[in-house]
């Protein structure tokens, strides 16, 4: 299993990810599920995925390997963000249709799930959430961000966070949070981290790793930690 977020703020995105994958307690590996394409001065997406590894490692591989063939259809050649992510989206489906063909009756799951987001020179910022099926959803104001993998532990405190005009700074220590309570109550999400933050028409991405030693993850788990405790012995 993996956990990751995204958001569209008014400042611009930001995009979370853990590295966990596991198939038992027994097979526990980490694999990168933040991936980023930018093209300098005109583009830059950011593509975390969840789900089946090898339907997320083809569907990475292969839009590589569309750019490095300048294939007519690409990530770096869309018209716009929502034929970008369309363009992903149908790889998706496409994926996982040649990878269970004659293996229906095999139970095993080939889904992957895949947040998507960036900015083309010229156009807003877009976020979406593309689905197993090829089809997907577009963050809003109102619903500034979205989830893949493990979310349910750390959305309440997005839900008392997050708004449209939440800063970056703000939406990433929140992120962070969401992160440390998700990991506190499953073993399937684990450290390190990757953090990605874009602000509006800079078309450039910034992105960090944060392992479990990182002193400010540290800090801010502790003080998350000790704040909540402290607050249940307030309360009448």
């Amino acid at each position: 299993m993996t956990y990751c977020i995204a958001m569209r703020l008014k400042e611009g995105l930001l995009f979370a990810s853990d590295t966990r994958t596991n198939a038992g307690v027994d097979q526990i590996a980490s694999f990168r599920k933040m991936h980023l394409f930018q093209k300098a001065g005109e583009r830059c997406f950011a593509l975390l995925t969840s789900g089946n590894l090898a339907t997320s490692q083809y569907l990475i591989n292969r839009l590589q390997q569309q750019i490095a063939d300048n294939e007519e259809a690409n990530l770096l050649a869309a018209h716009s963000l929502f034929d970008a992510a369309e363009l992903v989206g149908d790889l998706v489906k496409s994926i996982i249709a040649q990878t269970a063909a004659g293996q229906q009756n095999a139970g095993v799951d080939f889904g992957c799930h895949v947040l998507f987001g960036g900015q083309i020179q010229g156009a807003p910022p877009s976020l979406f959430h593309i689905y197993p099926e090829g089809n997907f959803i577009e963050a809003t104001e109102d619903t500034p961000y979205l989830q893949i993998g493990e979310s349910k532990y750390g959305k309440p405190i997005l839900d008392r966070i997050i708004r449209f005009d939440t800063s970056l700074d703000h939406a990433t220590k929140c992120a962070l949070i969401s992160f440390d309570s998700t990991m506190h109550s499953n073993l399937s999400v684990g450290m390190p981290l990757d953090i990605a933050t874009y602000r509006c028409d800079s078309l450039e991405l910034s992105s960090k790793r944060i392992q479990e030693n990182d002193e400010y993850f540290q800090r801010l788990r502790n003080a998350w930690s000790s704040g909540i405790r402290l607050l249940f012995d307030d309360l009448p």
